[in-house]
């Protein structure tokens, strides 16, 4: 007989083609072949951050990913990206059975061109209103991610986006729940509440198998959830989506560089959608500075509130199975 768990989770595994309906978020430097592919063994469904990859280094990720892992796994791509539907392609070479568009509403044609080769959608929305445009539009499948989440957020938390979504769209479409998830109470919670399955990023970005540098890994286990802190907006006319990471020196230097652009922008130097690659570009390259060469002063420590509950290096399929383990008994309980 199924687990509780098993049994509200059914339709996120079935559609993930998983054996636990549990995302991993796409975490630029972090999620790539080797922890995308730990935690699509260990049973929960891995996704590659292609953040500002070319379709070049894009092309031999999934190639890579696939040499370590037989299970599916999905991708995760920018929607301003220049090269967007040149990434989709490399999608569509691969045989990517899902795709991640995030960072903002997908281009036209562009939900059309992933599943024009079989490829399943999923979609980030901050509004229901936008939310039932997205899936009428063809998404497959929605993540709502609250401001508790790491790197890039919106401004409304976790429980109250579950509270506003699930049961207006839970019963008819595939609703994963992200954001502040650290413990299996939270995911049960959740499930129980109409949601398909989740999606963590912070909890696994310390794991055994993630090739962040072992000083971005002890940043995590010191912390405390209030030391995960979201970047402050320095100039209205520069809508730059707020960022949460540890604070450090880089959380200033961001400050620096918003002022940085928004002279260029008053100069005409550059229009608004350069700014905002120019700002996307220092994000891939402070986080670049603080995950692989462990400059965790002046690089961009991105993590979740839930970094609190992150104390030690575990492997991913033990962090998976304690997360399952923490949900059934919660459910049990009730």
């Amino acid at each position: 007989m199924p687990t509780k768990t098993e049994t509200l989770m059914a339709r996120g595994k079935a559609f993930l083609g998983s054996e636990y309906a549990i995302l991993c978020g796409a975490m630029s430097w972090v999620s790539e072949r080797n922890l995308v592919s730990a935690i699509s063994n260990a049973g929960g469904f891995g996704v590659i951050a292609c953040g500002a990859m070319t379709p070049e280094l894009l092309d031999a990720e999934i190639e890579a990913t696939k040499a370590l892992t037989s299970k599916p796994f999905g991708v995760n791509l920018i929607t301003m990206h220049p090269k967007l539907f040149e990434l989709i392609e490399v999608c569509h070479k691969h045989g990517v059975t899902h795709v991640v568009l995030a960072g903002g509403i997908p281009p036209k044609g562009s939900v059309e061109a992933i599943k024009a080769f079989g490829a399943k959608v999923l979609v980030f929305a901050p509004t229901l209103a936008l939310a039932k445009k997205l899936l009428r539009s063809g998404a497959d499948a929605l993540v709502i991610e609250g401001s508790e989440a790491g790197g890039h957020i919106g401004p409304v938390s976790t429980s109250v986006l579950a509270q506003e979504f699930l049961p207006a769209l839970a019963e008819d479409h595939l609703v994963f729940v992200a954001g502040g998830i650290g413990r299996g109470e939270a995911i049960a919670s959740y499930l129980e509440m109409g949601a398909a399955g989740v999606q963590l990023g912070t909890r696994f970005a310390a794991a055994a198998e993630s090739i962040a540098h072992p000083d971005f890994k002890k940043a995590f286990f010191r912390a405390a959830a209030r030391e995960a802190v979201a970047s402050v907006q320095v100039d209205p006319r520069l809508p730059v989506i707020p960022v949460r990471a540890l604070k450090n020196k880089g959380t200033e230097e961001f400050t620096a560089k918003q002022r940085e652009v928004a002279a260029k922008l008053d100069a005409g130097e550059v229009d608004m959608h350069d700014a905002q690659l120019l700002i996307e570009r220092y994000w891939a390259g402070a986080l670049r500075r603080a995950v692989i060469d462990g400059d965790v002063e002046n690089g961009s420590l991105m993590a979740g509130q839930s970094v609190g509950m992150v104390s030690k290096e575990e492997p991913v399929a033990d962090i998976m199975a304690s997360l399952i383990a923490e949900c059934e008994a919660a459910l049990n309980k009730r």
